[in-house]
C-alpha cells in the first residue's frame, strides 16, 4: 500500500510540474509589449518602405530617362494631389466611385450569397451552374463594359452590371467553399438536433463556412472595385458624376500625368481603407472565435 502512497504522490507531483509549466508557457505567449511598441512596429515598415520608393521615383526623375509629362516628380504629382484635394475634386470622385461600389457590393452580397447557398446546398443546380459561376470569375470585368453599354446604355445600370458580374461569382465561389469545409458530422448532428431543411442552413452550416465565406467577400468587394473602375475608365456620362475612373481618363487625354497619379493615389487609398476598416476586423473577429487567428505582437 506504501508503494502505491508514492507513486500517487509522485504522479501528482509531475501532473502540478506539468500545470506550471503550461501556465508559464501560456503567460509568455499572451505577454502583451506597450501599445506604443506596438504601434512603432506596425508603422515603421510601410513608412520606411514609402520613403525608399519616394528616393526612387526621385533619383529615376532626375536622371531623364523620361520626359517630364510622362514621369513628373514627387513634388509635382504632391501639389496636384493638394490642389484637388483642396478644391474638392479628389475628393468628390473618391465619393462617387465609392458610393457606386458599396451599392453595387451589396446587391452582389446578396445575390451571390443567396447562389452560394442554393449550389452549397442543392448537388443538381451546382453541377450545372458550377462551371459557369467559376468561369464567369476567371473573365475579366472589362470585357463586359461594352455589352453593357450597348445593352443599357450610358446609365447606372451599365455601372451596377458589370459589378454584378465581377463581384457575384467570386462571393458565391465563396460561399460554396466553406461549405464544401463544413464537416459532414456537425450537419448529421444537427439533424439528431432537430434542425433540417432552412433551420440546418441557418444554424449549422452558416455559421460553419463563415471563414470562407468572408474570404469570398473580400475577394468580392476586390473584383466589385475594380470592376468599377474599369467601367469609370470606358464608360462617361453625366449620371454617373465624376468618379475616379473618369478622374483618370480625364488626365490622360489631357497628357496630366500628376492628375493621373492622384487618380491611382485615391483608388489605393479606399480600396486599403475599406480592406483596413471593414474586412481584416470582420476576418479577425470570425476567425478569433474559432480559435483559427494567430496574433502578432
Amino acid at each position: 500500500m506504501s508503494v502505491d502512497l508514492t507513486a500517487t504522490s509522485t504522479d501528482r507531483d509531475d501532473l502540478a510540474s506539468l500545470e506550471a509549466g503550461l501556465d508559464a508557457l501560456e503567460s509568455q505567449q499572451v505577454r502583451r509589449t506597450s501599445g506604443l511598441a506596438r504601434t512603432f512596429s506596425a508603422v515603421w515598415p510601410p513608412v520606411l518602405f514609402f520613403a525608399l520608393f519616394l528616393l526612387v521615383w526621385e533619383l529615376t526623375y532626375r536622371s531623364g530617362v523620361k520626359p517630364t509629362y510622362a514621369l513628373p516628380s514627387p513634388a509635382d504629382v504632391a501639389l496636384t494631389l493638394k490642389q484637388q484635394l483642396a478644391d474638392g475634386t479628389l475628393l468628390h470622385a473618391m465619393y462617387t466611385s465609392l458610393s457606386h461600389g458599396v451599392v453595387g457590393f451589396g446587391m452582389s452580397l446578396v445575390l451571390g450569397t443567396a447562389l452560394g447557398l442554393l449550389m452549397g446546398t442543392v448537388r443538381l443546380v451546382r453541377r450545372g451552374i458550377g462551371p459557369f459561376v467559376s468561369g464567369l470569375q476567371s473573365l475579366p470585368s472589362v470585357a463586359w463594359v461594352p455589352a453593357s453599354i450597348l445593352f443599357f446604355g450610358f446609365s447606372n445600370a451599365t455601372i451596377y452590371t458589370v459589378i454584378l458580374l465581377g463581384a457575384v461569382p467570386s462571393i458565391a465561389n465563396g460561399m460554396l467553399s466553406g461549405i464544401d469545409q463544413v464537416p459532414p458530422l456537425w450537419t448529421r448532428v444537427g439533424q439528431v438536433l432537430g434542425a433540417s431543411g432552412l433551420q440546418s442552413v441557418r444554424f449549422v452550416l452558416l455559421p460553419a463556412a463563415l471563414p470562407g465565406y468572408v474570404g469570398g467577400l473580400r475577394q468580392g468587394w476586390a473584383f466589385s472595385w475594380r470592376s468599377l473602375m474599369a467601367a469609370e475608365l470606358i464608360a462617361h456620362s453625366p449620371e454617373f458624376g465624376v468618379g475616379l475612373g473618369q478622374l483618370l481618363d480625364t488626365g490622360r487625354s489631357n497628357s496630366d500625368m500628376p492628375s493621373v497619379f492622384a487618380g491611382i493615389l485615391g483608388i489605393f487609398v479606399v480600396g486599403v481603407a475599406v480592406e483596413l476598416l471593414f474586412f481584416a476586423p470582420v476576418e479577425r473577429r470570425v476567425l478569433g472565435r474559432r480559435g483559427l487567428g494567430t496574433v502578432r505582437r
